[in-house]
């Protein structure tokens, strides 16, 4: 049994052990940490392929339509083909065990101690991507942004001084 966020939910549930061939990697397109590690990503040999896809985007909404993509946003989120939803430390751990050098930390990781340290590196990693936005609110240029007092919320571009387009 594997232990997964289930989609669009909190916590976590149970699940039957299903092979993974494939996982989607949802990521920050906008954030530079994030995409310079989609860069070292792909550049490692796979032993479960990664597809990696700008977290919020069209492709994601339409890939993962019952998904919680404002959430994914927050936090890194893996899709495994049959439907397995790993985020944050647990996301990071799954994507280092589909690589082939790294799946023996990956399994290292997996333990008690291993994650207490898993999750030191990924609120780390947390804490360098909040500081790239000062604190202040972070905005994308998807219409996304983010401020630490609301939270994520959504202006869909091009919407400033009410000329936003309909259809």
């Amino acid at each position: 049994m594997s232990i997964v966020t289930p989609p669009g939910g909190r916590g976590t549930a149970r699940v039957a052990a299903v092979p993974v061939r494939r996982l989607t990697v949802l990521y920050d397109a906008e954030c530079s940490l994030c995409t310079f590690l989609r860069d070292w990503l792909v550049r490692q040999p796979q032993l479960v392929p990664l597809e990696l896809v700008p977290a919020g985007s069209q492709e994601a909404r339409r890939r993962l339509p019952g998904l919680d993509h404002r959430a994914t946003l927050d936090d890194i989120t893996v899709v495994g083909d049959a439907g397995q939803v790993y985020r944050g430390t647990a996301a990071w751990i799954v994507v280092l065990w589909a690589l082939r050098e790294q799946r023996p930390l990956a399994h290292r990781l997996s333990t008690p101690s291993g994650a207490r340290l898993a999750k030191g590196a990924t609120l780390a990693a947390a804490k360098w991507r909040g500081a790239q936005w000062g604190g202040k609110v972070y905005r994308r240029a998807d219409g996304w942004s983010y401020d630490p007092g609301r939270g994520w919320t959504y202006s869909a571009p091009g919407c400033d001084g009410g000329a936003c387009p309909t259809g």
